[in-house]
């Protein structure tokens, strides 16, 4: 390597594209260092999907608990404990943290935990003053939650602080119409919460198949959960017993417990010297890379959140590690093909999703054939449950190509890995009907699809 650097790569971020990336680097023989200012393991593991995961599995026992009756189990002195929960899922996180670190040291890679700038051609500062140099720099600091502006906006709180709220909400209101918001109205629903969702537009989840968005809708306002459309926020005035009077567009002002906002995320590039340098940035504050992860300055790479390609941690760890392999590997360069990128949000029912909506293949392909299957799980049957569950599959009528799957029901997730699978590779309608069904589960509709 390039003995003239203090290292061959230095990675800013140790989330899960910074080091994968940093791991894989080192493994080909590369010196490596990784600048952390805040946590190992990044927004996923510290404050995003796995933290929240554990969140919607401690939710499910509400319904779980209730549905169990009916399977002849009598549980009595249920009660729920939100602290126990709270702390036990820190509990995990801190784990995780250390087995982030644990692999960056198992492959000798150097981790300072402090903050690191750009200050010059293949040069970097800690917060602390020191300055190293490196062949390759590869920002991986991912992106934070949007707040918006506007009076009493202080009084909100995000993703980031629901993990740590001393007590539930009696009543929150939730801004936004992503995944995040609708997933943690599920979780803060299944808790005993009153929720409010108030979103600036009339679509939830507007990226996800239309029926899939309005089975989520129909079941969650069934659940108790309250929504309001064509709402933004006006103001926000904290009360002398600590509730918030919130004022939105077209409604009636409401008071709150609490109030959190999920209407997107901004890439964290403030303060990282990139215009020391000249690294191009877009319209939203993203770093701008090509299709091998390079910035407009050649010996700089970005990947990740902060690249706002597909803000999903597997993309992030396939660019880290095609970064790697390429820069640093033996084999040809290659870049990752953000194409056909399976998706979930993990709501009360989940969704899952894999290609085209109906809507999109009618305007890319013109000729296709929908499949659906409207269906009751036999545990919600035995349950007494209505809610229902929706599969639909999207085939390009002249090929018999499946080029779409979107899933809403108990373990749509687990589910959508293998199916995704399928319809990454090409398969057909046919080889799906060509596959004997496993019987009774919910995943053998995708094979009976009439």
């Amino acid at each position: 390597m390039a003995d003239e650097y203090d290292f061959d790569l230095f990675t800013i971020g140790a989330g899960s594209g910074g080091v994968r990336a940093s791991r894989v680097a080192a493994a080909h023989g590369a010196r490596v260092a990784v600048a952390e200012e805040y946590r190992v393991g990044g927004t996923c593991v510290i404050r995003g999907c796995v933290p929240k995961k554990m969140l919607v599995y401690g939710a499910h026992f509400a319904e779980d608990l209730v549905d169990a009756r009916a399977f002849g189990w009598t549980i009595e002195g249920k009660r729920f404990d939100w602290k126990a929960l709270r702390d036990a899922v820190q509990t995990d996180v801190t784990r995780l943290e250390g087995l982030y670190g644990q692999t960056l040291g198992n492959n000798d890679v150097t981790i300072f935990n402090q903050r690191a700038v750009i200050t010059g051609p293949h040069e970097i500062m800690l917060a602390d003053g020191q300055k190293f140099t490196a062949k390759h720099i590869l920002i991986a600091t991912g992106a934070r939650p949007f707040v918006p502006t506007f009076p009493g906006s202080e009084h909100v709180i995000t993703s980031n602080e629901a993990f740590h709220l001393d007590e539930l909400p009696p009543r929150i209101l939730i801004a936004g119409g992503g995944y995040i918001a609708n997933e943690f109205a599920g979780i803060f629903n299944e808790f005993g919460c009153k929720v409010t969702i108030a979103n600036r537009s009339d679509t939830i989840l507007r990226s996800y198949d239309a029926a899939l968005r309005d089975r989520l809708l129909q079941i969650s306002i069934v659940k108790g959960i309250n929504f309001l459309f064509h709402a933004e926020f006006e103001s926000i005035e904290k009360q002398e017993d600590g509730t918030l009077l919130v004022k939105l567009t077209g409604q009636e002002p409401c008071v709150y417990d609490a109030v959190m906002v999920a209407t997107g995320r901004v890439p964290n590039v403030e303060g990282l010297g990139l215009e020391t340098v000249g690294v191009e940035l877009g319209a939203r504050g993203e770093i701008i890379v090509d299709a091998f992860s390079r910035t407009s300055v050649d010996h700089i790479h970005a990947v990740g959140d902060v690249t706002d390609r597909v803000q999903l941690t597997p993309v992030a760890i396939r660019e880290g590690q095609a970064f790697a392999d390429s820069t640093f590997g033996p084999g040809e360069p290659y870049a990752v093909d953000h194409s056909c990128v399976p998706s979930a949000v993990f709501s009360h029912p989940p969704i899952a999703a894999v290609g085209m909506t109906e809507s999109e293949a009618r305007d890319a392909i013109g000729n296709i054939a929908v499949y659906q299957s409207d269906f009751r799980p036999m545990k919600n049957v035995v349950a007494g449950r209505n809610e229902r569950s929706l599969y639909k599959m999207i085939v390009d009528s002249s090929s018999g190509r499946i080029v779409g799957i979107h899933m809403i029901g108990p373990e749509a997730p687990e589910i959508m890995q293998a199916a995704a699978i399928a319809v990454k590779a090409g398969l057909t309608k046919a080889d799906f009907d060509a596959t004997v069904a496993i019987h009774p589960t919910m995943a053998e509709e995708l094979v009976l699809f009439k």
